[in-house]
């Protein structure tokens, strides 16, 4: 049994801020003391002196490996667990896929052979469903039982991953029975397509008119839409990737009615825009993911709705595709630019700097981070929090240390950042994922397979 002492710092939750020494053992939080009160023995001890601890970030909105447009996500299991890593992020919930024709399972099962042996920290799954049926229903219950609780439809993308609104109702149906979450890309799909179509046949091509036609109102009437299919299934509700005025204003009206509905959104609508899918030479191709980036106007009330808690979790949405070769597809013709946005190295990072510049509190950072994805899908308290028995998912953060965000330096598998040139303050140091350190002082000590499958129970943030 192996014991780590990590001194002197500043512990961090989302409930507290303490000076503590933190006693690692077996993997797990063993216990938190006085700092300097030389309470415990251990074999190896860290100094945190100057620096935060904090629970391992939890990223529970990822896309390893995902077919999308012809073409996959960029980063594998291997090489998108490793960067989140690197910033801080021990834990992701990636998205399984059930494609139409196919079976939950054929889809649960193909996810779990990409990723077995091959992460750096700690993994989970939601479960895509694009084809609601008898069986499909069936299947709801039985992944709820092994440990997979939520499950994504799509109000968009007719044609690949689209529900209509009885499938999607009947969905919610079954989650009420079985408990699990269904989580919504809230846009009306059928509508965008119409718009798309208008778009190209005026010659609009270019990138920026990708966020053109995805128009905020439609995001906000297509969360209306799912919320009130939620109520009248007597279903809990998790809206992705939340990005407009509008749709926060729909989550902010429904958990005033008491409703359990609950909204998240990403680094890239809190600190890009239209103006960078605006950018020349095709340059705004990189910027192109669905729900679209908005004016900035749009960010002070996603900011606000972190600060009320009618925006609950920051996930990234992390679906990297290269310019070259990938988003390049699109050349000619937005409609077939790849939609994602690499991200999972930077959350943790972006996050921090939102802290300095006023719009969240230190425990909040690590509360929309961390314990609310965590309590969102069944994770915590093993995951998102320093507490005795936790898991020793625990990040030494720098906050004083600058850096440069930039493709040459992250450890994404993708060509480009959507944040090159991001000058922000504080940096992940030193990583444990239960107890094994696999960032140390700023080189990786991790490895392929040390990450495990981690089944999760239901949501732990009902009203």
């Amino acid at each position: 049994m192996s014991r780590t002492l990590i001194r002197g710092g500043l512990v961090i939750t989302a409930s507290d801020e303490i000076h503590a020494d933190v006693l690692i053992e077996d993997g797990r939080i063993a216990a938190l003391a006085s700092a300097g009160s030389h309470a415990f023995t251990a074999d190896r001890t860290v100094d945190a002196t100057g620096k935060y601890v904090i629970p391992g970030g939890v990223d529970a909105h990822t896309h390893m490996e995902l077919p999308f447009g012809g073409t996959f996500a960029s980063d594998t299991f291997e090489t998108g667990t490793r960067a989140a890593a690197w910033g801080g992020t021990t834990t992701i919930v990636d998205f399984a896929v059930q494609s139409v024709g196919h079976s939950l399972r054929e889809g649960l099962d193909a996810w779990h052979a990409k990723a077995e042996g091959n992460c750096a920290i700690d993994y989970g799954f939601h479960m895509i469903v694009s084809d609601v049926n008898a069986g499909t229903l069936k299947e709801m219950d039985l992944l709820v039982q092994e440990g997979v609780t939520s499950f994504k439809q799509f109000m968009a993308y007719p044609g690949v991953f689209y529900s209509d609104d009885g499938q999607i109702l009947r969905a919610m149906q079954r989650s009420a029975e079985n408990g699990g979450l269904i989580m919504m890309h809230a846009e009306n799909g059928i509508a965008i397509d119409v718009l798309v179509e208008q778009a190209l046949a005026r010659g609009e091509s270019d990138p920026r008119f990708h966020g053109e036609v995805r128009k905020a109102l439609l995001e906000a009437e297509a969360t209306h839409r799912a919320i009130r299919l939620a109520q009248v299934a007597g279903a809990p509700l998790y809206v992705v990737h939340v990005s407009a005025t509008e749709a926060v204003a729909e989550l902010a009206r429904a958990r005033d009615e008491g409703l359990n509905v609950f909204g998240e959104t990403c680094p890239q609508y809190l600190f890009l825009s239209t103006d960078n899918l605006a950018e020349p030479d095709f340059e705004g191709a990189k910027y192109v993911c669905s729900t679209p980036l908005r004016p900035k106007e749009h960010q002070a009330a996603l900011w606000r709705g972190l600060r009320t808690n009618d925006l609950q979790v920051v996930s990234t949405d992390h679906c990297p595709f290269c310019f070259a070769g990938q988003k390049e597809l699109g050349r000619g013709d937005f409609s077939r630019i790849p939609n994602g946005l690499p991200g999972v190295e930077n959350r943790m990072d972006l996050l921090h700097q939102a802290v300095l510049d006023g719009h969240i509190s230190r425990r909040r950072w690590i509360e929309i981070a961390c314990a609310t994805p965590a309590r969102m899908f069944g994770l915590y308290p093993k995951k998102g929090t320093i507490a005795p028995g936790a898991d020793a998912d625990v990040v030494i953060y720098d906050p004083g240390a600058e850096q440069v965000i930039s493709a040459d330096t992250h450890h994404m598998n993708v060509d480009y950042s959507a944040y090159e040139g991001k000058r922000v303050t504080g940096r992940v140091d030193t990583v444990f994922s239960r107890g094994v350190p696999v960032i140390t002082g700023r080189e990786y000590t991790g490895r392929a397979g040390h990450g495990v499958y981690t089944p999760r129970s239901t949501c732990q943030y009902l009203i």
